[in-house]
């Protein structure tokens, strides 16, 4: 598939450096780079959901210690 893009010449130079120095053809670079970037932010929806539940609300080590002894005793007769 080819995509057109837009880029600043500063961004191009570099670029275009990089892929001699690297030997590699403008569209792979491109290809590594947008691979890489894609991957860096797979798991963001996985965080973000995370700092949701855990984030703000969370409390101390403390308080996640006396929750998590609360529910073991609760889940065991004694």
């Amino acid at each position: 598939m080819r995509v057109s893009i837009s880029l600043d010449e500063q961004t191009f130079a570099e670029a275009e450096a990089l892929a001699r120095k690297l030997g590699l053809s403008r569209s792979e670079l491109w290809r590594a780079a947008l691979r890489e970037y894609l991957e860096r932010h797979r798991g963001e929806d996985v965080t973000a959901a995370l700092n949701r539940v855990y984030g703000e609300n969370a409390g101390t080590d403390e308080d996640l210690r006396r929750e998590t002894a609360r529910r073991v005793f609760k889940a065991n007769e004694w």
